[in-house]
């Protein structure tokens, strides 16, 4: 019987390589972003936008998303190192130098900038390079260390995939945008501090003054609670100011309510397995909430 055909070295050197360089930009981040691109697009356009300009504007969000993540792992390989979470990541674990990371991060949001201003328009160009701007210096290099305000402001950077969608769309910024972009501002915080009480060991190893860290886990916990609670307000907007209707304004209300429910949990049960049922449920929440933006905006 004849030999198995082995794969030549190199081939698979290169889609180990591929996989890795895949690993630094966290796809399933930069696929959230980008639904809720899709989302708002879709709802700015009151239907399926343009594809001339639907593509690039994924293709550039998707870089601009990629990069700053490539970035943030770059300023942070020595706190990553310290974590149990973070410390197999490429970076700490030696699979990719920190000078190869930091070419890819600042090429990935090169090619994003170019893109979305060649292909769409040069605000949405502008709105995707402020958001890697604010992920990477505002939150990473400035806040993430120094303050435990650095998830309440640094939230700011994963909501600004909205506001590229809405401008790709429009040419411009209203009420409308700036209220879904509040929405994902104030949802940061929950889900943040849900994930950090998971491993509040690895942050307080690495000296980063996460909430539970700084303030403690009981504080963490009510402050939890008391965004999902000012989350569900501000998530009813959207049909109050006639963006979308009974679709998404009961899907709204289910969802915070669900949010808000494990919040109480959270405080009344102060264990690990209920921290993890609250990131699993505010991840979940956002994907939800934006699926149901979707098919309110596509179907009435």
């Amino acid at each position: 019987m004849a030999a198995a055909v082995q794969p030549a070295p190199e081939l698979s050197g290169v889609r180990l390589t591929l996989r890795t360089y895949l690993e630094l930009t966290k796809l399933r981040i930069v696929t959230l972003l980008l639904f809720t691109t899709l989302t708002t697009m879709v709802i700015a356009a009151d239907g399926i936008p343009l594809l001339a300009i639907l593509i690039p504007t994924l293709i550039g969000g998707a870089l601009s998303a990629a990069g700053a993540s490539v970035m943030n792992q770059y300023l942070d390989r020595d706190m990553d190192a310290k974590m149990t979470r973070t410390s197999r990541r490429p970076i700490p674990s030696g699979r990719i130098a920190p000078i190869n990371a930091l070419i890819f991060g600042l090429a990935l949001i090169a090619w994003s900038t170019l893109i979305l201003g060649v292909f769409v328009n040069w605000l949405t160009a502008a709105l995707a390079l402020g958001g890697a701007f604010y992920y990477v210096i505002i939150y990473t290099a400035l806040l993430k260390r120094n303050t435990v305000l650095n998830i309440l402001i640094g939230g700011g950077a994963g909501a600004m995939p909205v506001l590229v969608g809405w401008a790709a769309v429009t040419g411009g910024l209203n009420i409308e945008p700036l209220v879904l972009f509040a929405i994902v501002f104030y949802w940061t915080p929950p889900h943040s501090w849900a994930l950090a009480l998971l491993v509040n060991a690895d942050y307080t190893r690495a000296n980063v003054p996460m909430m539970p860290v700084a303030r403690g886990e009981e504080v963490t916990r009510k402050q939890i609670l008391l965004y999902a609670i000012q989350l569900l307000i501000i998530s009813l907007f959207p049909p109050l100011l006639g963006t979308l209707s009974w679709i998404y304004a009961l899907s709204a209300l289910v969802l915070g309510i669900g949010l808000i429910r494990i919040a109480v949990i959270l405080i009344r049960e102060k264990d690990g397995a209920t921290a993890r049922k609250a990131y699993k449920y505010s991840t979940a929440y956002l994907a939800f909430l934006f699926m149901a933006m979707l098919l309110d905006a596509l179907l009435l």
